[in-house]
């Protein structure tokens, strides 16, 4: 039986994105056993039902390289034990995770070319910084020695025969969260970045807007970070139920599978959102949607606002004047709503 060794990706959006990759792997290996190596934060959404194993990386002991280096060292002795392993893959393009996967001992090991870490992969694929490749492509871009795929991931929902996402196979052990009965749209509110972060403000004014036109009940989702949005919002007197902090990200499922829409920035609960059917609408800042768009049976909007200096990609705003977070600032609530209105649900 072959062994596979997977290094998957670190983010929540990334994660989401790799699941044509994780399809078309266990397509190309039935019989294999696949272990996947992961961060604590996406541990969740692993999908089970395409691999067998999952390691989780312990957290950084201290901030230093030695101290990093050493945690993934003791780490991968304890993969190690769990091989031997056949082929390493790594999804993510950071040096450390092609070291893991050396350290791990896996015999082949394959990865982007990048990062300085050419020494340690066996199986080198060209990598072209800037070249706009989408990232759940470049995920599937892995798999050309197995034959690749016949069309392109972000077109996986329309052309792998698969109509939707099945979390009770790949999140097994998610008990979800239980919807209202009554009809609601989610508030995905959060980010990691100030750049694409949408502010309280114009959150506001769309959550009036919407409950102006609709009866539906407006919940806030999200982790800690976003309790502290869920709060302003009820002292703002807006309608909302706060769902914030109550679980895991997969336990969300059911949340995102009965609501009318999904509203959020460019987070990972939007991919997450659109994998699990939402029909999602994203207030999207200095990241570039050709990159990094959700992709799932769930319909996906953009709202963007292509100041010059966009997409720059960048967690923080380069300018500090007038110009600062434009890309954000400029989308209006009255855009939004259109944009919901005329792609989600008609008024006659």
């Amino acid at each position: 039986m072959k062994r596979i060794l997977l290094r998957s990706p670190n983010w929540i959006g990334d994660q989401v994105l790799a699941y044509p990759f994780y399809r078309f792997l266990r397509r190309a290996y039935p019989q294999a056993w696949i272990g996947s190596v992961c961060t604590e934060w996406v541990r969740d959404i692993q999908f089970k039902g395409l691999i067998d194993e999952v390691f989780v990386l312990p957290k950084k002991k201290g901030d230093s390289v030695y101290r990093s280096f050493q945690t993934i060292r003791d780490f991968s002795k304890r993969v190690k034990q769990s091989g031997p392993w056949d082929l390493g893959i790594s999804l993510p393009n950071s040096f450390s995770s092609a070291l893991l996967l050396y350290w791990a001992g896996a015999k082949e090991r394959r990865g982007y070319h990048t990062d300085a870490r050419g020494m340690l992969l066996t199986q080198k694929m060209p990598w072209v910084p800037g070249s706009g490749v989408h990232r759940a492509q470049a995920y599937l871009n892995l798999l050309e020695p197995e034959g690749g795929t016949r069309f392109p991931a972000v077109d996986y929902w329309n052309h792998s025969g698969e109509t939707s996402f099945d979390p009770i196979t790949f999140w097994p052990d998610m008990i979800p969260i239980e919807p209202p009965r009554d009809n609601y749209f989610l508030l995905a509110p959060g980010a990691t970045a100030d750049s694409r972060r949408w502010s309280v403000e114009q959150f506001s004014e769309l959550i009036e807007k919407i409950q102006e036109r609709t009866d539906f009940r407006a919940i806030v989702i999200g982790g800690n970070a976003e309790r502290e949005i869920a709060k302003k919002f009820l002292e703002r007197g807006l309608r909302v139920d706060d769902y914030t902090g109550k679980g895991w990200v997969a336990a969300h499922w059911k949340l995102f599978r009965q609501a009318q829409f999904t509203v959020c920035n460019e987070s990972g609960l939007a991919h997450v959102a659109a994998l699990c059917g939402s029909n999602v609408q994203i207030i999207c800042g200095a990241a570039d949607p050709k990159r990094t768009k959700p992709i799932g049976p769930g319909k996906v909007q953009v709202t963007i606002n292509p100041v010059e200096c966009w997409p720059c990609e960048r967690n923080v705003c380069q300018f500090v004047d007038e110009r600062k977070n434009q890309c954000l600032v400029g989308i209006t609530a009255s855009r939004v709503l259109e944009e919901i209105e005329r792609g989600f649900f008609s008024r006659t």
